[in-house]
């Protein structure tokens, strides 16, 4: 299974974020095993929805991430559409829940 693409300033993330109509963000950091359980299982749900563009990032190599964000704990998931965010996760996720919101999102906004 391919990694997602990681930036590596909060420029690039606003660039992704202005850019795609249907943006996701995996906020995650080095040291935290939910983070490192969570990902692969996230990136199988996410495989079935090809609109949806996504961008891992590393809280530890872009620290300004939290405060943008509101972020308190990782792993995030957070979806946006046309830049502003419709979906957030955070550390425990339940897969079936984050499967059937995204689904719900995608065809609402494929409308």
């Amino acid at each position: 299974m391919q990694a997602f693409k990681e930036p590596t300033n909060m420029e690039e993330i606003d660039h992704f974020l202005e850019e795609q109509p249907l943006a996701f963000l995996y906020i995650y950091r080095d040291n935290c095993s939910v983070c490192h359980a969570l990902m692969p299982q996230v990136k199988r749900v996410l495989e079935d929805y090809p609109e949806i563009q996504v961008r891992q990032v590393n809280a530890d190599t872009i620290p300004e991430i939290a405060g943008r964000f509101s972020i308190f704990t990782v792993p995030v998931l957070l979806l946006f559409a046309d830049g502003k965010e419709v979906l957030r996760k955070a550390r425990f996720v339940q897969m079936a829940e984050l499967e059937n919101q995204l689904g719900k999102i995608t065809e609402a906004y494929s409308v």
